[in-house]
């Protein structure tokens, strides 16, 4: 393992995010990290956006080419100069410092539960982000809580694809996703560009029974077919 400088240590060790802290870690222990090694190690289908999760903390990495194992060029990430991070840190740092600040806020304000699928979670298990991607709107005082939002992991991840697969990640109009679901759910206008409403349905205690007999009734993907026909009937 490399000798790095205690500062920059201390700043990888304070990322506690589950995807930039697998990439951190990897390269700690390998030198670097490949695209494959992302997607078929760890599940990270957009390795770009690993990346950038660990850039956006304020840590310098580099990337270049290797072979893959089929023998075609890959990205590889490794880890920048150490030194770099006393230009990165002005805008990423203050963000990582006041992250646990800003999550407790967010919890006293609206409780520990997930803005998109409304479940009560663990605290430790919610995650921060920014309600328009940080790309389009870029940064807010994290003192203005409204700018942000409480994701579960998986919730997290699927904002994260939609937001980079939709048309608005090159037009970057903060309007347009100030009206979009996967910014505001409790108030929106469209679904990604899409004239849709989304409703998340949780199956607890007792009604997981009903969600058993749904999936036997109608096969998994198609219970929400079978959901909405049901609603429909019953509002006839």
């Amino acid at each position: 393992m490399i000798n790095y400088p205690k500062e920059f240590l201390d700043l990888l060790n304070s990322v506690t995010a589950k995807r930039p802290r697998t990439v951190i870690q990897h390269i700690l222990e390998s030198g670097f990290i490949t695209s494959e090694e992302l997607k078929n190690k760890y599940g990270y289908n957009h390795p770009p956006r690993a990346a950038r999760d660990v850039r956006e903390y304020g840590i310098p990495l580099v990337t270049y080419r290797v072979a893959g194992t089929d023998g075609r060029s890959i990205a590889a990430y490794k880890f920048g100069n150490p030194a770099d991070i006393k230009n990165n840190l002005s805008k990423a740092a203050g963000r990582t410092v006041l992250s646990k600040a800003l999550k407790q806020a967010l919890i006293e304000k609206y409780g520990s539960k997930c803005f998109v699928y409304l479940e009560t979670m663990d605290e430790s298990a919610l995650q921060v982000d920014h309600r328009i991607p940080y790309e389009i709107g870029g940064e807010h005082d994290e003192k203005d809580i409204d700018y942000y939002m409480l994701l579960s992991p998986s919730a997290n991840r699927a904002k994260s694809w939609t937001c980079e697969h939709c048309e608005n990640w090159v037009k970057k109009d903060t309007g347009f996703c100030l009206c979009c679901f996967w910014a505001h759910p409790e108030n929106y206008e469209h679904v990604a560009g899409k004239y849709e409403r989304i409703i998340s349905l949780v199956f607890t205690g007792n009604e997981i029974e009903d969600y058993y007999k749904l999936i036997k009734l109608s096969g998994e993907r198609k219970a929400q077919e079978v959901i909405k026909k049901i609603i429909h009937e019953h509002l006839k």
